[in-house]
């Protein structure tokens, strides 16, 4: 249970750093509503890290949490914001997925 809030929890770090891309997009209130956005996904997400991490190896949820912040805002940009996508983005982002697959193996929980 705890690796599937620590997932949501990462799933949420993607959710607060689209709603900063779409803040930094729009003007006037819809700014500050996508602002309201990356406030409450933050909480959410830092929320979600405390509680998964009272159960699993500090260090390990951390990366893995970072992790699919970093793949999911990755292809976030490359699919909504339209940034490049070449051969080594793509590489190293499977080269990150395949590390926090791998964490999720060898750890003790």
């Amino acid at each position: 249970m705890n690796w599937i809030i620590l997932i949501i929890a990462g799933l949420f770090e993607v959710a607060f750093t689209f709603c900063l891309g779409k803040a930094k997009e729009a003007t006037g209130n819809e700014a500050y509503a996508w602002y309201g956005g990356f406030l409450v996904a933050c909480i959410i997400s830092m929320s979600l890290l405390i509680k998964a991490t009272q159960n699993l190896p500090l260090g390990t949820a951390y990366a893995v949490w970072t992790g699919i912040g970093a793949v999911g805002t990755v292809l976030l940009g490359i699919f909504v914001f339209k940034d490049p996508a070449n051969f080594w983005r793509i590489f190293f982002i499977v080269t990150l997925i395949a590390s926090i697959v791998g964490l999720k193996a060898v750890s003790a929980h």
